[in-house]
């Protein structure tokens, strides 16, 4: 009897996939549980195990093809032998070949003319160094780019700047990145401190938590933070659930853990929804300063950027600091001006005074 496989539900608002590489072929012996295809939806790139031991027997969907939530896309015949013995043997190695003949083929290579053997060689195949490639679009990278064209064509979106002196934060790390790292397993970064900076200052700017829905203004008295990422596939958007909750170390822990399943493809749906707010650090690729976009319904995004060495005034003298330049775009319909650089002041003050993080003062 066939066993089915079917496209499961991938989160409560998408209703198709599209199907990405087939990692088995039909034929192929597999076990429960092993992935046999990757399906890419507009939130995330999964896979999709197989649910029986035994064999691919026919695949219904191609790659780039769509498919609806409880589609069929291949079926299986189940065997209760493991794939491993359904693993071809290893071939024979070849005996070594004796003294006669190793003599047989020296003589011939002595008799053959080099021009000959010359005149065999396949000529290397000759290029104009102007190819093109045509890839089409992942599901996510199309929807990444239908979404971020909406947010400049529907929100009054607006951006502010400011920099911050991370001296402070640099010292606190160093002094406590051994025990830091010893109790907890995670290295302490600046992810963190922006983070709980972040959720302080919203809870003083209420408005860059909020979002529009309709003719109403939607308060969030939760602080989910998404985290822009890029993975192979594309930019991804993971959310922090009740980040004003969260230890350093949690967020050290689950930033990390976010990271590494976004190169891997292996973020599940529910982490990719929702966020009431997002961070986004271009730093991490040595950019200097940019304008990031809004993630609709937010009304409001950070981008942090590289960290530079800069002379800057101090009390009448000119020293060196490590500077980041920090960029606050906002939805101007819902922040006003004067919000706006409140907040981004509030996370200067408390990243330069880490002290106050930790006092909630």
């Amino acid at each position: 009897m066939a066993i089915e496989l079917k496209i499961p539900s991938v989160g409560e608002s998408i209703t198709e996939v599209e199907i990405g590489q087939w990692l088995k072929r039909e034929g192929d012996a597999v076990n429960k549980d092993e992935n046999v295809v990757t399906l890419e939806s507009e939130k995330a790139t999964m896979e999709l195990s197989a649910p029986v031991s035994g064999t691919l027997t026919k695949i219904l969907k191609s790659k780039g093809e769509k498919a609806a939530v409880g589609e069929i896309i291949a079926q299986f015949e189940a065997s209760t032998k493991a794939k491993e013995e359904a693993k071809p043997a290893k071939a024979a190695k070849s005996p070594e070949p004796t003294e006669a003949p190793k003599r047989e083929e020296r003589k011939k290579e002595k008799e053959e003319p080099p021009a000959l053997a010359a005149k065999a060689e396949t000529p290397p195949a000759v290029t104009s160094g102007r190819e093109e490639e045509v890839v089409p679009m992942s599901l996510l990278r199309r929807t990444v780019a239908q979404r971020l064209v909406e947010a400049q064509q529907t929100m009054a979106m607006l951006t502010t700047f400011n920099e911050i002196d991370l001296t402070a934060v640099i010292a606190l790390r160093k002094q406590h990145q051994e025990s830091f790292t010893r109790k907890h397993g995670v290295k302490l970064g600046f992810m963190s401190f922006f983070v709980k900076a972040v959720v302080e200052a919203l809870k003083a700017i209420p408005q860059v938590n909020a979002s529009i829905r309709g003719n109403d203004i939607i308060y969030h008295n939760y602080f989910d933070i998404g985290m822009a990422i890029g993975s192979g596939k594309g930019l991804v958007v993971p959310v922090l659930r009740n980040a004003e909750r969260m230890s350093f170390a949690e967020v050290e822990k689950t930033v990390a853990g976010l990271a590494a399943r976004a190169q891997e493809n292996k973020l599940k749906p529910d982490e990719l929804q929702g966020g009431t707010f997002t961070i986004t650090n271009g730093g991490v690729y040595g950019s200097l300063l940019s304008t990031p976009i809004v993630n609709p319904p937010q009304s409001a995004i950070l981008g942090m950027h590289a960290i530079q060495e800069r002379p800057v005034a101090l009390d009448g003298n000119v020293v060196i600091r490590p500077m980041m330049y920090v960029a606050l775009s906002y939805d101007h319909r819902l922040v006003d001006g004067r919000e706006a650089v409140t907040f981004l002041a509030r996370v200067k003050e408390l990243i330069e005074n880490p002290a106050r993080i930790l006092l909630e003062v």
